[in-house]
């Protein structure tokens, strides 16, 4: 398997991944209500999905991330689709974003001082198909064998569509990153880069050490980067550091977008005296993560500011 990721980032110092696609699409009237959440737009209105992810790209993203987030064989199924068509659903996901980035990379004008931007396949956690917000706690019923048996057909559907890497995102617990190694062992895949969600400084919301996940993905072949994503950004800079201090692998990170829910106004407001987000991502790079973007509630202004500030 050819390390996509450290190629990269042999050409250029970071590798820039675009920002929220769920919340980006809320902004844009989208309604999602919904347990399918942006992969219900797959069916529905794919050129909204399209939309945003060309925005990312001129935005100065070098990485798109599909909407398969949330799109399961299981949660799918519940919702009348017959496997052939969630087969098909979850490969278009891929299609729909290397599409856009092989509409992008046909101006000239967009090849200039960039290399070609790349498809990162999704794949959401297990708490995703719940919708119980279970994706921050890690607190699941299931076993690590069960675990294996509910990612194994939406992964194998999601390779064989054809993305440059694998974004395994959002986990909550150190169970379903090992449940993903053991198939990603099994499969010949892209590279995959695990990232965490995490409640704090140190530990993954599972209440698990960060550092004894990344210490033990760093010794898996199939694990090209190891890092953070939908998580407070006051946090990202100490996780980066336990990160760093027990693996050489290249660290991705991106939060969201550091806001707090008012619930008399029923709206999210930034938290006060927080930096830009290009000004945080600087703090990151300087930390050592060197694939950075944002999770919700960021926007392609976030990653412009991003872009500017890391690759002036």
């Amino acid at each position: 398997m050819v390390d996509l990721i450290r190629a990269y980032l042999e050409q250029q110092k970071y590798l820039i991944i675009d920002g929220g696609l769920g919340t980006e699409l809320e902004r844009r009237g989208c309604n999602l209500d919904d347990p399918l959440w942006s992969a219900r737009l797959l069916a529905d209105n794919p050129d909204m999905i399209a939309a945003v992810h060309s925005d990312y790209l001129h935005a100065g993203a070098d990485c798109l991330i599909t909407a398969s987030y949330q799109a399961t064989f299981q949660g799918l199924a519940r919702r009348g689709y017959t496997p052939e068509q969630v087969k098909n659903l979850i490969r278009s996901a891929v299609t729909l974003a290397k599409n856009i980035v092989d509409a992008f990379w046909a101006d000239p004008v967009n090849r200039v001082n960039r290399l070609k931007p790349l498809v990162a396949g999704s794949v959401g956690p297990y708490g995703a198909f719940l919708a119980d917000r279970s994706e921050y706690t890690g607190k699941y019923s299931i076993s690590e064998d069960e675990l294996v048996d509910f990612h194994k057909e939406r992964l194998k559907t999601l390779v064989s569509a054809g993305p440059d890497l694998l974004a395994c995102e959002t986990l909550p617990c150190f169970a379903e990153a090992r449940a993903l190694v053991r198939l990603l062992e099994d499969l010949d895949t892209p590279p995959a880069w695990f990232s965490f969600s995490a409640r704090d400084g140190q530990h993954i919301n599972s209440g698990e050490a960060v550092r004894d996940c990344a210490q033990w993905l760093d010794g898996k072949p199939c694990v090209a980067a190891i890092g953070i994503n939908c998580t407070d950004p006051l946090h990202v800079a100490s996780l980066v550091r336990e990160i760093r201090s027990m693996t050489d692998k290249p660290v991705v990170v991106y939060p969201n977008k550091g806001r707090v829910y008012n619930s008399l106004t029923n709206a999210w407001t930034p938290k006060p005296d927080l930096p830009s987000f290009g000004e945080m991502a600087l703090q990151w790079a300087k930390h050592g993560a060197r694939l950075i973007g944002g999770c919700c509630r960021t926007t392609p202004e976030d990653i412009r500011q991003l872009a500017l500030a890391l690759k002036p």
